[in-house]
Parts: structure tokens; C-alpha cells; sequence
């Protein structure tokens, strides 16, 4: 026979297991709520490196119009749940707005059949150190900056984003752009 100490002891841990595995639950589970979005400016930093599909990124690919610039990784869950949502802006944003990927701290295999799996058709570079998202201040992944036509930032979404993020943040800038025009 157990001790009321005993009993005591198991009771308080079923409940730390239940509230514990409910909290993980809740954490774990895919959101439609976009992680936090934080406004911002100043010039974007330059993207110039070797592609994950071959080739290499230069600056004219974006410049002179608004640029999603999307941190991500293999090892990244979120960032492959938010990944389809991104190619499909890409695609109906195509020679409006310029989308440009950042693998980061990746393996460079990995991140070409990640690139093949996922039918990803904008550019992706290498950041292997994480250079690229120390300059944008990027604290984790996913993460996405949105920079203005006039190569300012604008916006840093951080976490897995919904569509409809992406799009309402893609949209300001593009409406800022045609009427300033």
C-alpha cells in the first residue's frame, strides 16, 4: 500500500504530465495566427552569392521592386509548412515582386532537394554561417522580410506565416508603391 506521500507525489505528477502535454500539444500544433510582425526601415542589405539550384544571385534580380526575402531550413518544420504558400505568391506575383531565399545554416544537399521537393522557381542562396540573417537581424526561423521598391525594409514576420500574411504585408508595400507613383 502506497503512502499518502506517495499518493501525493504521483497525483502532482499526472497533473504536471497532462498539463505538460497539453501545453505541448497546443505549442506543436500548426497555427493560423501569424507569429509576431515587426515594422521596420532602413536600406536592405545586399544579397549576391552562389543559388542552391546553381547560378548564382545578383542584386538586379531585385532591385527597382518590392522583395520578399524568406529565411529558411530543412530542419525548419514551420518553414516547410509555409513553404507552399510562399511559391504560390511567388508565382502570382511573378515581375512584381521579386522573392529571394535564404537557406540557412543548412546542408547544401539537403537544401537542393528541398528546393526540388518544394517546386521552388525563386532563387535561394546559401548562408551557411548566417551572415546573411545577422545582417537582416534575423533571432530565428522562419522568418520573412519585406522590402519596399525603393529598397527599404519594411516589415520582419517572424514565425510560420499564413497566406494571408504574406499577402496583406505584400500588398501595402505594393500599394505604397502605386501611389507614390
Amino acid at each position: 500500500m502506497a503512502s499518502p506521500r506517495t499518493k501525493l507525489a504521483l497525483g502532482g505528477l499526472a497533473v504536471i504530465l497532462v498539463v505538460g502535454g497539453a501545453w505541448m500539444l497546443t505549442a506543436m500544433r500548426p497555427s493560423d495566427e501569424p507569429g509576431a510582425v515587426v515594422e521596420l526601415s532602413g536600406p536592405m542589405p545586399q544579397i549576391a552569392d552562389e543559388a542552391v539550384a546553381g547560378g548564382a544571385l545578383d542584386p538586379e534580380h531585385y532591385r527597382g521592386r518590392p522583395v520578399v526575402v524568406n529565411f529558411w531550413a530543412t530542419w525548419c518544420g514551420p518553414c516547410r509548412r509555409e513553404q507552399p504558400a510562399l511559391q504560390r505568391l511567388a508565382e502570382e506575383y511573378d515581375g512584381r515582386v521579386a522573392f529571394v531565399g535564404i537557406n540557412h545554416t543548412d546542408d547544401r544537399a539537403a537544401a537542393r532537394e528541398y528546393v526540388r521537393q518544394y517546386g521552388v522557381t525563386y532563387p535561394s542562396v546559401f548562408d551557411p554561417a548566417g551572415e546573411v540573417a545577422f545582417d537582416f537581424e534575423i533571432p530565428y526561423l522562419p522568418a520573412t522580410v519585406i522590402v519596399d521598391a525603393a529598397g527599404q525594409l519594411r516589415y520582419r514576420l517572424l514565425g510560420a506565416q499564413p497566406e494571408s500574411s504574406f499577402r496583406r504585408h505584400i500588398e501595402s508595400v505594393l500599394g505604397d508603391a502605386a501611389s507614390s507613383a
